[in-house]
């Protein structure tokens, strides 16, 4: 009995891992945030250049990417961001570091007792997103002219 419950376990973990789907995305070089300072109740919507450093109360932002679906897919947007905080010392304390997603903020979030920085889309031209993973099959070869 204890083999047949391994069994279906990996099972399971393997067909998880096969319906992955890779979901094309489209890289922009403006990350659209909005920020919220709890204490004064202010509300902003900040474009941030990926690689730039931005500064929003004691908070040091940088985004590393921003990418969103294809047209023709579920609309998402999600970025790579990276949050400091700058204290008494010269140097900023890392607070947050990861994914934040526009349509689930919640799934991602970054705790802070006096702000709260969510993602609401990506904007600028489009460059292609390196893909995430390779193709299941290679090309086909041309046809070779005669």
């Amino acid at each position: 009995m204890r083999k047949l419950v391994v069994v279906f376990v990996l099972a399971a973990c393997f067909a998880a891992s096969v319906a992955h789907a890779v979901v094309p995305t489209v890289e922009k070089p403006i990350t659209v945030l909005r920020a919220l300072d709890k204490i004064t109740g202010r509300v902003e919507e900040l474009e941030v250049p990926i690689g730039s450093p931005y500064k929003f109360g004691t908070l040091a932002i940088t985004v590393r990417a921003c990418r969103v679906t294809l047209p023709e897919e579920t609309p998402e947007a999600a970025a790579f961001l990276e949050i400091g905080e700058f204290k008494s010392s010269a140097s900023a304390t890392q607070i947050f570091r990861g994914w934040m997603f526009a349509s689930s903020p919640a799934l991602s979030a970054m705790e802070h007792p006096v702000y709260d920085i969510w993602v609401t889309g990506c904007k600028g031209n489009d460059q292609p997103a390196a893909p995430a993973m390779p193709p299941a099959t290679p090309p086909a070869p041309a046809p070779i002219a005669k």
